[in-house]
C-alpha cells in the first residue's frame, strides 16, 4: 500500500481538495477554499498546510468568527447547497463564535463545515491559553458547545482518526435529508502530528446526490387522497429550491389547477408572476394565500419543515383539513399527523403528475386563485403609496405613537417601510438577489417581493439570526459576482454584526446594504407593545431621568460608520431621494450602503394568521389580558400536534 507522510493539518487539506458532488450528471468541485480567522490554536497546524499547499482551496480572511461563517452558509445556500467554504478558528472564544452560525446552518438545513483548534491531545500544557477547564471532565473543551448545534461531530486526537472522521462529515454535509452544521474539533499538537496515510484517503471522491423516490405504497395513498380533495392548496417549501424542482412544480399545479403558497425558503424557486403563485404563506404571509389555505381541505407540503410561521402555529387550515408531506427527510415528512412522502422533491412531483394525469384528477377551483391575486395586487398598490403626511396613520395600531412624531423631529424623514421596500423593488435589477433574516423586514418582504428570477430572494428565517444579513450577501456574493446583492437589514441587525463588509472591500466583491433605521428593534417593540407590555428596551434611548430607558431617541450616522471603512454611502429622508442612491450604488464599484431612515410602525402586519406567543396569564395591564384571552382563544383552535 503507497502511502504519503503529511501532518494531519495538510492531509486535511488535501482530502478537501479532492471532494466533488455530482447530481443529474453534472459535476461540481465541493469545497471553494477556507475561511480563517488565524489564532495560535490554528496557525500553525491548519494554517501551515494552506501556506504551503492549499492546491486550489482559496483561503478567505474573516473579521468575525460568526460573520465569516454565516457568509459561508450563504455561500452554500445559494449554490443549492452544491459548494462550500470550510471555516476555522482558534481555540476557545474563535470557536465559540462559530456556535450561533453552526445553530443557523443547521436548522436551515445547509452545509457548513468548521474546523476548530482544540485543546492538546496529549493535555501536557494544560490548562493552555483560552481553554475552558471543568472540574467534572478534563476531557470537555469549547468545542463540545457544537454538540448540540452541528449534524456530526467529530475531535480529532490522533492523525489516523482525520480519515473515518472526514469520511463521516462528507456523508452529513452531502446528504440533503441530514446535511447541516458539522465540526471537526482539532486538537492544536495533533494538527502538527504527522502519519502514513494511504494514498486512496487522497483520491478523487464524488458524492452523488440521488434523487431519491417514495415507495409505491406512499404514492399509491398520495394518488388516493389528492383525488377526494375538492380545493388541495401546495406550500412550496426550501426543498422545492435545493431540489431544483420549481418548473415541476408549477407544471404539477398548473396541471391539476392547484394554487401554491411559498415560505421563506421557498421564495423565487419559481416566478412570483405566476397565475397560481399566491405568495408568502402564514404569520409573514399575504391575504391570498391565507385566504385560500382557510379553506383548503388538502394540504401538499413540498420540502418545507412546517414551522409555525408557515402553519400560523398549526391554526392557518381548517381541522378538516388532510396533510401529505412531501420530504427528503422522514423527520419532516412525518410532522402534523400527514401522509408522509419520503423523496426528492423533483422526482416524486414528477412522479406524482404522470399518475395524478392517468387518473384525470383537477381541483374544484374556479375563480378564487385570480381573485385571491387580484386583491392581493390591490394592497400592494396601497402600501407602495403609504406616506407620512395629513391623515397619515400607524400601521401597527399597538405602540408608542409619540415615538413617530419624535423621529420625524429628529431626521426630518417621510419614508415609510413599506414604501421603500416597493421602490427598491422597482429600482434595482430584475435579476438582483436580495438577503435577510429578522426584525420586521422578513415579514414585509414574504409579502411583499416580487421576482421571476430564480433564487434571487435569500432569506434566514429558520433562525431569524441577526447578523446574518451582510455576511450572507458577501456569501451570495462570491456565489454568483455577476448579480447585483443587496442586503435588507435594520438598524439593530447592522450593529450586532457587520463586520464582513471589510471582507467584502478587500475581496473585491461589491455588497450593497440597504440599512432601514428606525430607532430600535421595532419588531419587537411591535410584539412586546401590542402584548400589553410597556416600551421597555427596544427603542434605542438614552436614559431618563428617573433612571429607565425612555429618554430621547439616539441618532446615529450610520453612513459614516461604513464610510470609514471605504464603501460609497448614502442617507435618505424621502423616496426621491432613495431611488437616486438606488441608481447611484448600480453605479458603484465598491461596496456600497444606503442609510434608510425609515418611519418606526410603518411595516405590514396581520393578514389573517396567528402566531402563538408566550402572553403572561398573570397582569395588571387591560391590553396584556385581552392579549392572552386572544392567545387562549386561538390554541384552542390550533392542531395539538
Amino acid at each position: 500500500m503507497k502511502t504519503v507522510h503529511l501532518t494531519t493539518a495538510q492531509a486535511l487539506v488535501k482530502f478537501l481538495d479532492n471532494q466533488y458532488v455530482e447530481r443529474d450528471g453534472v459535476e461540481t468541485k465541493f469545497v471553494e477554499g477556507v475561511f480563517t480567522i488565524f489564532g495560535h490554536g490554528i496557525v500553525l497546524g491548519l494554517g501551515q498546510a494552506l501556506d504551503e499547499n492549499p492546491g486550489s482551496l482559496k483561503v478567505f480572511q474573516g473579521r468575525n468568527e460568526q460573520g465569516m461563517a454565516h457568509t459561508a452558509a450563504a455561500f452554500a445556500k445559494q449554490n443549492n447547497r452544491k459548494k462550500i467554504i470550510a471555516c476555522s478558528s482558534s481555540i476557545g472564544p474563535g470557536a465559540a463564535n462559530m456556535v450561533t452560525a453552526a445553530a443557523c446552518a443547521t436548522v436551515n438545513n445547509v452545509p457548513l463545515l468548521l474546523l476548530p483548534g482544540d485543546t492538546y491531545a496529549t493535555r501536557q500544557p494544560d490548562p493552555v491559553l483560552q481553554q475552558i477547564e471543568q472540574p467534572t471532565s478534563l476531557g470537555i473543551t469549547t468545542n463540545d458547545a457544537f454538540r448540540a448545534v452541528t449534524k456530526y461531530f467529530d475531535r480529532i486526537v490522533r492523525p489516523e482518526q482525520l480519515m473515518n472522521a472526514m469520511v463521516n462529515a462528507m456523508r452529513v454535509l452531502t446528504d440533503p435529508a441530514e446535511t447541516g452544521a458539522v465540526c471537526i474539533a482539532l486538537s492544536q499538537d495533533v494538527e502538527g502530528e504527522a502519519y502514513d496515510y494511504p494514498e486512496y484517503f487522497f483520491n478523487k471522491r464524488v458524492h452523488r446526490i440521488a434523487r431519491t423516490l417514495p415507495s409505491d405504497e406512499e404514492m399509491k395513498d398520495a394518488v388516493e387522497l389528492i383525488k377526494k380533495a375538492k380545493k388541495p392548496l401546495v406550500i412550496c417549501g426550501g426543498g422545492v429550491r435545493y431540489s431544483e424542482a420549481g418548473e415541476a412544480l408549477v407544471k404539477f399545479c398548473k396541471t391539476f389547477n392547484i394554487p401554491y403558497a411559498e415560505t421563506q425558503a421557498g421564495k423565487s424557486a419559481t416566478k412570483s408572476s405566476c397565475e397560481y403563485n399566491l405568495g408568502g404563506i402564514g404569520v409573514t404571509g399575504n391575504l391570498a394565500a391565507n385566504t385560500i389555505a382557510r379553506s383548503a381541505d388538502l394540504v401538499i407540503s413540498v420540502g418545507s419543515r412546517l414551522t409555525d410561521f408557515t402553519t400560523g402555529s398549526k391554526a392557518q387550515f381548517s381541522d378538516k383539513a388532510s396533510f401529505i408531506n412531501i420530504n427528503v427527510s422522514r423527520f419532516h415528512a412525518y410532522k402534523l399527523d400527514a401522509l408522509s412522502v419520503v423523496g426528492d422533491a423533483k422526482a416524486t412531483l414528477s412522479k406524482l403528475t404522470s399518475l395524478l394525469k392517468s387518473a384525470g384528477y383537477k381541483s374544484k377551483y374556479t375563480t378564487e386563485i385570480a381573485k385571491a391575486r387580484e386583491s392581493w395586487a390591490k394592497e400592494m398598490e396601497k402600501l407602495a403609496a403609504y406616506s407620512y403626511g395629513k391623515g397619515f396613520k400607524p400601521l401597527i395600531p399597538a405602540g408608542n405613537k409619540g415615538s413617530i412624531e419624535e423621529f420625524v423631529k429628529l431626521y426630518g424623514t417621510e419614508v415609510t417601510q413599506v414604501s421603500a421596500i416597493c421602490a427598491i423593488r422597482e429600482n434595482i435589477p430584475a435579476n438582483a438577489i436580495i438577503t435577510g433574516a429578522s426584525g420586521s423586514l422578513p415579514g414585509d418582504l414574504q409579502r411583499m417581493w416580487t421576482t421571476d428570477t430564480k433564487d434571487a430572494y435569500h432569506m434566514e428565517y429558520g433562525y431569524s439570526c441577526m447578523g446574518y444579513e451582510v455576511s450572507s450577501a458577501l456569501g451570495c456574493k462570491l456565489a454568483n459576482p455577476e448579480r447585483e446583492v443587496y442586503a435588507m437589514l435594520g438598524d439593530g441587525s447592522f450593529l450586532m454584526l457587520h463586520s464582513e463588509l471589510i471582507t467584502s472591500l478587500q475581496e473585491g466583491r461589491k455588497i450593497n446594504v440597504l440599512l432601514f433605521d428606525n430607532c430600535g428593534f421595532g419588531c419587537i417593540n411591535n410584539l412586546q407593545m401590542s402584548n400589553g407590555v410597556g416600551n421597555l428596551a427596544t427603542e434605542f434611548r438614552y436614559r431618563d431621568e428617573k433612571g429607565g430607558l425612555n429618554g430621547s431617541l439616539i441618532p446615529i450616522d450610520y453612513a459614516k460608520v461604513a464610510a470609514g471603512y471605504g464603501c460609497k454611502t448614502y442617507t435618505v429622508h424621502t423616496l426621491e431621494e432613495l431611488k437616486r442612491a438606488l441608481r447611484g450604488a448600480r453605479r458603484s464599484k465598491v461596496s456600497t450602503l444606503i442609510d434608510i431612515k425609515a418611519l418606526p410602525k410603518t411595516m405590514t402586519d396581520g393578514y389573517d394568521s396567528w402566531w402563538n406567543v408566550g402572553a403572561a396569564e398573570v397582569t395588571s395591564s387591560k391590553a396584556g389580558q385581552e392579549a392572552y384571552k386572544k392567545v387562549i382563544d386561538n390554541r384552542e383552535k390550533a392542531r395539538k400536534y
